[in-house]
């Protein structure tokens, strides 16, 4: 017989006890299920990583100052030892690097358009800021070398302050006044949403560092609070850390083997560990629930020989009829092999519904997370082939069995 006579023939053998056949799969429609539930879940942890890393920038490398430590090895405070020309030294020394900008915090209330607000982030930063962080603007433009090196007084706001002060109106050109100095807006950036600990991303205002740290701290010192930078590629992060590393020694006058005045984080490093944790989390998950498939591949073989028991008269007609030994081998295991199948077709279908209802109480309890859903394809396959050979490996010795009925037995069989 072909193959999809077979196949028809075993569908048409499992209807006829439907219930049987599904208390046999049972165990594979478990385990199925819960792998790919397991794997959507991880894959979108893992999305949701890579996402938070995305709105950070593009492999994004942070440089601080070092901690200061008094006499008994407490922390007082970072140091005061980066600069804006340090940056600038970057940006023109090292290889590796695309694009930096300076950083400096300045906090404080927003007033203007008749109203007042306290943004989550007032930054001073540089004129590469957007390229480092992805970021783009919706509309006006950025500041220039011109506004650093002038300290102007001038500004970009995110969508969330732009509404609060001027809500219905273009804020482009408007004054706003911070810690009593006014500022004119000339850009806004484009929405970005919340982060994955549910932090407003757009309600950021944005001014030269050099104006952040003369006009809202009076401070006249070109110290700024941390360096951002991004590298030229993923595969370049490494190289331009260690760059940086030789170039800041060398400005700093860091003596070989002395402890640097500085320290790098690597963000496209800490995304590739997290990622490799959420997928060992997961392997070890779907592993876990792998062990049902086996639970699963008992009942498949239990159920084929009591199958082979209660066809044997079957078999003997068969035989009789000319069937060869390895026709009724390769019937039963494709009885088996289409059992398990049918069961992980099943799973995956209860599998997608159990992902989407994990996915939909997570963001529920979590909003803030948008944790998103996703289903991979070549892992659902992959489950199907799975559960397939488990039908092909417990089905085996039922179908063997099955094949060694001598013919006259079968035949006296009652």
């Amino acid at each position: 017989m072909k193959i999809v006579d077979l196949v028809v023939l075993s569908l048409r053998q499992l209807a006829k006890n439907k219930l049987r056949s599904g208390l046999t799969v049972l165990g594979v429609v478990i385990g199925i299920a819960a792998v790919t539930v397991m794997v959507s879940i991880g894959q979108g942890g893992q999305a949701l990583i890579q996402n938070e890393f995305r709105n950070l920038g593009s492999n994004v490398l942070i440089v601080f100052p070092t901690w200061k430590e008094s006499a008994g090895g407490t922390r007082e405070g970072r140091a005061q030892n980066l600069t804006g020309e340090d940056a600038k030294a970057i940006a023109e020394e090292c290889p590796s690097v695309r694009a930096t900008s300076p950083l400096v915090g300045a906090g404080g209330q927003i007033v203007g358009g008749g109203a007042n607000w306290t943004p989550n982030a007032v930054q001073g930063v540089g004129p590469d800021f957007l390229i480092v962080r992805n970021m783009r603007l919706a509309t006006g433009e950025f500041f220039t070398d011109q506004d650093i090196s002038g300290a102007n007084k001038v500004c970009v706001v995110g969508q969330t302050v732009a509404r609060k002060l001027f809500p219905g109106q273009d804020p482009i050109g408007q004054q706003v006044r911070i810690k009593n100095i006014p500022f004119i807006i000339i850009g806004v950036l484009e929405s970005r949403g919340a982060d994955l600990g549910g932090r407003d991303q757009d309600d950021v205002v944005l001014m030269p560092y050099t104006t952040a740290r003369k006009r809202l701290q009076g401070s006249q010192f070109a110290n700024v609070d941390l360096i951002i930078l991004s590298a030229r590629s993923e595969g370049e992060s490494a190289q331009a850390e260690k760059e940086i590393n030789a170039l800041l020694a060398e400005r700093h006058k860091i003596a070989p083997g002395a402890r640097n005045d500085f320290e790098i984080n690597n963000t496209v490093e800490i995304a590739r560990i997290m990622n490799i944790i959420t997928g060992g989390m997961t392997a070890m998950l779907s592993a876990i629930a792998a062990i049902s498939l086996l639970v699963g591949g008992v009942g498949i073989m239990n159920i084929m020989l009591v199958s082979v028991t209660e066809r044997t008269k079957e078999i003997g007609i068969r035989m009789a009829l000319g069937a060869r030994p390895r026709d009724i081998l390769r019937q039963f295991l494709i009885e088996s092999m289409v059992l398990s199948a049918v069961g992980g077709l099943i799973g995956i279908g209860l599998g997608v519904t159990g992902a989407w209802g994990v996915t939909a109480i997570i963001n529920y309890f979590l909003p803030s997370a948008n944790w998103p859903l996703v289903v991979s394809i070549p892992a659902a396959l992959v489950a199907l082939a799975f559960a397939a050979a488990v039908g092909m490996f417990f089905g085996f010795y039922p179908a063997l069995r099955a094949s060694r009925l001598d013919p006259i037995e079968a035949l006296r069989f009652e």
